[in-house]
């Protein structure tokens, strides 16, 4: 498949909310395999479509147990907190100190759009919260406590 652009901070599509996604089809399938090939060219842990320009609600995610695509995903549930660096592909080299929930559960679609349910602690738990984010127009910098420092690792952390 092809790698997508990866827009940064500054770019005004990040700060949009997401259509929900009505159908999948050929167009779709195939951004979301760009997606995920995206971002492991990146060494990402995670990337939602806006990152690509596309204003849908997708995202995709990997933390280490194989992809996971969730189209038009919401959260159901949500408990306890976690503190810790967080990064971004979209905010290149700079890392942050965000507190996200340390449980969630979410609900969402495949590529197919079967619906499931997935639970996720620690950084999954951070992943899905930090990619849904993205969907509503927010990057972590907004949640950012102290200040943006300079990445100081060899894989982004999303």
């Amino acid at each position: 498949m092809a790698l997508r652009n990866i827009r940064t901070m500054g770019d005004e599509c990040l700060n949009k909310v997401c259509k929900e996604v009505k159908e999948i089809n050929d167009r779709t399938r195939t951004l979301i395999e760009d997606m995920i090939d995206t971002m492991y060219e990146a060494n990402g842990v995670g990337l939602a479509a806006p990152q690509v320009g596309i204003l849908k609600r997708i995202v995709v995610i990997d933390v280490g147990e194989g992809p996971i695509v969730m189209v038009n995903p919401t959260i159901l549930e949500t408990s306890g907190e976690q503190t810790g660096q967080e990064g971004c592909l979209s905010v290149p080299n700079k890392a942050g100190i965000v507190t996200r929930p340390n449980y969630v559960k979410a609900r969402a679609f495949n590529e197919n759009m079967e619906e499931y349910e997935i639970e996720g602690t620690e950084l999954l738990a951070r992943a899905i919260c930090h990619e849904l984010d993205h969907l509503d127009g927010h990057l972590y910098v907004e949640k950012v406590e102290g200040e943006l420092m300079e990445a100081t690792y060899d894989e982004d952390e999303e």
